[in-house]
């Protein structure tokens, strides 16, 4: 017996909304019927599905587990994750990696690192 990984969830105000950011994100589609309540991404492809369900809380501190994302074209990239409404928090230089901090719109931090090939 194994375990696989099968979605990566997000607690949001707004699923379908939360949805369609991560969806420009990796340029994809949200998937069907996705409301307020509950949306995914990514369901039908051979990877981890991202999973947006509403809850009725706030986010109230940094969260602990964040995505890490890679680009060579680290500008191109950073200028449409800011189009789509990411926001800019932190820069960093370090490990032989250089990254930047976002957030998303509800607040969920996430990486954009430099690859280089």
């Amino acid at each position: 017996m194994s375990i696989t990984l099968e979605n990566i969830a997000f607690d949001c105000t707004n699923a379908a909304t939360l949805a369609t950011f991560w969806a420009g994100v990796l340029s994809v589609e949200v998937d069907a019927e996705a409301n307020e309540f509950f949306a995914t991404i990514n369901r039908a492809a051979d990877a981890p599905t991202l999973m947006f369900l509403q809850v009725p809380e706030p986010r109230t501190a940094k969260n602990r587990l964040h995505l890490d994302l890679a680009t060579a074209d680290w500008s191109t990239e950073l200028d449409r994750l800011l189009a789509l409404g990411a926001e800019r928090l932190d820069e960093h230089n370090e490990y032989g990696t250089h990254w930047i901090t976002l957030a998303d719109p509800e607040g969920n931090v996430f990486d954009l690192a430099e690859h280089k090939d």
